[in-house]
């Protein structure tokens, strides 16, 4: 399953309607480029959507813009009253009557108010309405035109959370795009897991805008790791029901179309053994591989996974692997080096979130950059034991060929700097943390894709984890 392209540019399925809003900016707005500073007022182009809104810049070259400025989402369940309420954040900007006082600037809007309400005070007072009532009137009006906006303003943004920046933005922009899909594929479907799995989408994407209205990606990073990786997961279940219902439309077209076969009734239908299970195969770059979980046995579900790096090794036909993701539960297998896999367990797994992909630099990092390995085991052995564990199928792992400076930054500690020069041009550029956590959630979200068919299998024979 492809991920969805829903949301890479501004009215993607409405291109006319982007042309229209670039030539009203043209006309009324400020365009973004490089003379742009942060009290820039820049025009918004607002898109929105069934779960909240887009607002994306007007650059100056013309081309749309690949990141939204601001990604709002409305609250699930929202009544009809509150989605009227948030229609006012996406309204167009209002235009203003600059004013060299202390005042400052006044609404279009309001200064035709004002007028209109000076116009039917005055006719009111010559037909002999009381003074006391006209004259606060025609006050009152402009003010309430000027500011009730605001208030209302204010109010609906207790029914939205909105994420800026570009690093949260682009996060935002992907799960959005997923929910997307989900909101398409229940539209006037009368299946309730098509609808519930929408249902869930927005759940999380209110989660995750809420993570980022308070937190930045850097801070969040294990929980909006999470969230991605249940909105793929529903994005493959609902792909999947998709498929079957597909299939199953045609198995019943070809069956109506064609005679009953004599002497069929009573026939059993053939039976196939159960499959064997199969480790994960490898990853390759578009292909996201589904595992085949045997239905005999229970699968265990690993909550924390261990991410390390190896020496490159070639299976036959795909290109190198240099990093393998591995359950947690897998360092307690028979085969790996014991007690050392069974302590680096309980360190892995202690005080971690759920879904967390954890380096195994991570993990040197807590141990004093190393220093007390001694204390908790061999981690080569370990990490030895672990990839011959893999590379014989008796345990699933997601397998990578990471790119060289994302496998510096996977190598390095949390807090750890990754500095490359350009040999060419003798430039240098530093990759820091922030790097070091998109990496990670583009792991996650290729683990998703990986276990949408089933958590990855830890192996069999495990031993009892440390107290």
């Amino acid at each position: 399953m492809n991920s969805p392209r829903h949301h890479q540019r501004p009215f993607a399925h409405d291109p006319a309607r982007w042309e229209k809003e670039h030539a009203r900016a043209q006309r009324t707005g400020h365009f973004q480029d490089s003379t742009c500073q942060a009290a820039c007022e820049l025009v918004l182009v607002y898109e929105r959507t069934p779960w909240g809104w887009l607002a994306w810049t007007v650059p100056g070259d013309g081309s749309p813009p690949e990141i939204p400025h601001q990604i709002g989402v409305l609250a699930p369940a929202a009544t009809r009253m509150q989605r009227l309420a948030v229609r006012c954040l996406t309204r167009r900007t209002a235009w203003r009557i600059a004013a060299d006082t202390a005042l400052g600037s006044l609404r279009c809007s309001t200064a035709a108010v004002a007028l209109v309400s000076l116009l039917i005070g005055l006719f009111a007072l010559s037909h002999g309405a009381p003074a006391e009532i006209a004259l606060p009137s025609m006050l009152l009006v402009p003010l309430l035109a000027e500011h009730l906006p605001d208030r209302l303003d204010d109010h609906a943004r207790a029914y939205v959370r909105s994420a800026e920046g570009d690093s949260a933005c682009r996060y935002m922009q992907r799960i959005a795009a997923l929910h997307t899909s989900l909101i398409q594929a229940a539209d006037g479907s009368d299946r309730y897991q098509l609808r519930r799995s929408a249902e869930i989408g927005h759940n999380l994407l209110w989660d995750a805008a809420g993570l980022l209205q308070t937190q930045d990606t850097r801070s969040a990073s294990a929980d909006l790791i999470a969230c991605e990786r249940l909105m793929l997961q529903l994005a493959h279940e609902v792909a999947e029901i998709l498929k079957h219902t597909a299939q199953e439309t045609s198995d019943a077209d070809q069956a109506s179309g064609s005679a009953r076969p004599s002497g069929s009734a009573g026939t059993a239908p053939a039976t196939h053994p159960a499959p064997r299970h199969r480790a994960n195969p490898l990853l390759q770059k578009g292909i996201f591989p589904m595992l085949q979980p045997d239905p005999s046995r229970a699968v265990r579900s690993a909550d924390v996974y261990l991410l390390f790096a190896h020496e490159p090794y070639h299976p036959a036909g795909v290109q190198e692997i240099n990093t393998t993701v591995v359950a947690s539960s897998s360092l307690l297998h028979h085969r790996v080096r014991q007690p050392d896999g069974a302590r680096i367990h309980r360190l892995l797994v202690r005080g971690r979130r759920p879904g967390e992909i954890v380096p195994l630099s991570t993990l040197t990092h807590e141990l004093d950059g190393g220093a007390r390995w001694p204390e908790v085991g061999d981690w080569e052995a370990v990490t030895t034991d672990l990839l011959q564990l893999v590379r014989d199928n008796d345990c699933d792992a997601l397998n990578l060929s990471l790119p060289d400076i994302e496998r510096a930054l996977a190598c390095a500690g949390p807090h750890s700097e990754v500095r490359v020069i350009d040999p060419t041009s003798g430039a240098h550029h530093t990759y820091g943390p922030a790097d070091r956590i998109e990496v990670l959630i583009e792991v996650g979200r290729h683990l998703a894709w990986a276990e949408a068919g089933s958590p990855l299998w830890p192996g069999d024979d495990l031993l009892a984890p440390l107290d």
